[in-house]
């Protein structure tokens, strides 16, 4: 940690397989695949499975460069202080910013999915009305999913080593699962895989036919392919982090495809009948098709995976969201950051960032408590808002390869955990081309996204757009106006040398500081060590 100039706060506990489940689980594929399946096949029907390999090489493309990042700064706040060193203060600032906001809103619709399964799995789960009426689901939802965020919080406050075990069993539950159901619906397939090739009359009367239906139901796919960088965000909490996160960003990403794509082929293969409404529906889903199928005791017990499942990836997307907000308050970067940056002497984690995220992700639900399209609404606004803090970094990344800053000159030697050689400029160019392709698909005002159900206004169609432009201008003016003026390491998190300098070290830290004002590729908006020094 002297390297990036911060002391090493954070429990290093952390090993290879819990690395790698903290991206698993982030993704979770038992976990976003059940929970928007019903959107993407009510959009477009079965061949709206094109849409998982698709949104697979796009986001792998992602994946590759924050490999190649994560191999040379595995840091907490992965985004944000990659951005540090390829972009400007304000763009990386922006880029935490809307990564941390997007993990909010993120761990609420999230812990929504314990709405689509609970109540299947036992109809005393549906603690609200029963079911039926216009608002129960919603409100129903936005119960379970406060009681997640409020045992979420508790656990990530006591610790990584707790988070991580449980993390760690959960996502070996996750994948075994997986495997089973796969072949499980792969033994009881009814029909072959021509029906991927029909639209099955979906798009009729579509401005763009059922290409502009297929890119809605590209939100499902594009909904649970991301968050790898998670893997590098615990950095600081794992051991020989900078060859074991990049490792664990490709391996999360590849094994969640592969997974994720077989549980979609053999389901809709599998399925009694594609026809029946329930298929599309919030209330059946993949679920619905995996009760139908295996039925009985078999069907529960998966059901009861998928349970496991949302409940190891709000732990994750919890535990991202802490290290974000730790990382940017430990260096001065966010309001009441001395208390946001606190780490527990006994237990080594970020205890008040871990009650403060939960408390704000509670509040979006509450908002949207009597909203019925809650589900869509706020997926769709965290995958923008992700979207967007992944662009600020293989953007600048990008402009760093045409300038020859990127990748370093010592690329070759054990700094680099893991370096793309000569195909970094194409996969570069790839995923700044993806990203901003699907960012405007994302973001773009359908009504059915943004306002599926009455009453039909042009604010609520257009509140995406709208919420987006505001967080984002709003931050950028936040941080030009008052944060950029305090911004520095906090003298409690400053690497041991920069606080103490020997005469020697003085020296260094003066050279290195010369090196770095002469090295664009390294500026940072936070204090030099000779800065903190004085």
């Amino acid at each position: 940690m002297d390297e990036f100039g911060y002391a090493q706060t954070l429990d290093r506990s952390i090993g290879k397989f819990a690395s790698f489940a903290a991206g698993v689980s982030y993704i979770s594929i038992l976990t976003g695949v059940f929970q928007l399946f019903y959107f993407g096949f009510s959009m477009a029907g079965p061949a709206y499975a094109w849409s998982w390999p698709i949104v697979f090489v796009g986001q792998l493309m992602v994946a590759l460069c924050f490999a190649e990042l994560a191999g040379r700064y595995p840091v907490a706040g992965s985004v944000y202080n990659w951005a540090k060193r390829l972009a400007s203060g304000t763009s990386a600032w922006l880029a935490g910013w809307l990564l941390l906001l997007s993990s909010i809103m993120a761990l609420g619709s999230v812990a929504l999915a314990l709405q689509l399964t609970l109540p299947q799995l036992w109809s005393g789960f549906q603690l609200i009305g029963d079911g039926t009426g216009p608002l129960d689901f919603a409100v129903n939802g936005v119960v379970l999913a406060t009681i997640m965020i409020t045992i979420s919080t508790l656990i990530n406050a006591f610790g990584v080593k707790l988070m991580t075990r449980i993390n760690s069993i959960g996502v070996f539950v996750e994948l075994a699962a997986a495997v089973l159901l796969i072949l499980a619906l792969g033994w009881h397939m009814v029909r072959g895989p021509e029906v991927f090739f029909d639209t099955a009359g979906f798009g009729e009367g579509h401005d763009l036919g059922f290409f502009g239906v297929f890119l809605i139901g590209a939100m499902a796919s594009g909904y649970v392919m991301y968050g790898f960088d998670t893997a590098s965000s615990l950095g600081e909490e794992t051991k020989d982090p900078k060859r074991t996160a990049p490792k664990a960003i490709l391996r999360a990403v590849t094994a969640s495809f592969l997974l994720g794509g077989l549980i979609l082929l053999f389901s809709i293969l599998a399925a009694p009948d594609l026809s029946d409404p329930k298929v599309g529906a919030a209330d059946g889903g993949l679920q619905y098709v995996v009760l139908s199928v295996l039925g009985g005791p078999f069907g529960k017990a998966f059901l009861v995976c998928i349970v496991v499942a949302v409940v190891v990836c709000t732990l994750a997307v919890h535990a991202a969201a802490i290290r974000m907000m730790f990382a940017m308050a430990r260096d001065n970067n966010l309001p009441l950051s001395r208390q946001l940056s606190k780490v527990d002497p006994v237990r080594k984690t970020p205890t008040i960032a871990a009650i403060v995220i939960g408390v704000m992700a509670i509040i979006p639900l509450l908002v949207n408590v009597m909203q019925p399209a809650i589900f869509t609404i706020l997926s769709s606004i965290s995958i923008v808002l992700i979207y967007l803090s992944y662009l600020l970094v293989t953007a600048p990344m990008l402009r760093n390869r045409f300038l020859k800053k990127w990748p370093l000159r010592d690329e070759g030697s054990d700094k680099a955990g893991f370096s793309m050689g000569k195909w970094g400029l194409p996969v570069n160019i790839l995923a700044v081309l993806w990203g901003g392709a699907m960012t405007l698909n994302l973001i773009w005002p359908r009504p059915e996204i943004y306002n599926s159900v009455p009453p039909f206004e042009w604010y609520l169609q257009w509140g995406g757009v709208m919420f987006v432009a505001t967080v984002t201008a709003g931050g950028a003016l936040l941080y030009r106006l008052k944060i950029r003026h305090q911004t520095g390491v906090l003298a409690e998190h400053a690497a041991a040398v920069a606080a103490h300098p020997s005469p020697d070290s003085a020296q260094t830290a003066t050279l290195a500081a010369t090196e770095l004002a002469s090295d664009p590729v390294h500026a940072r908006p936070e204090r030099s060590p000779a800065d903190i020094t004085s």
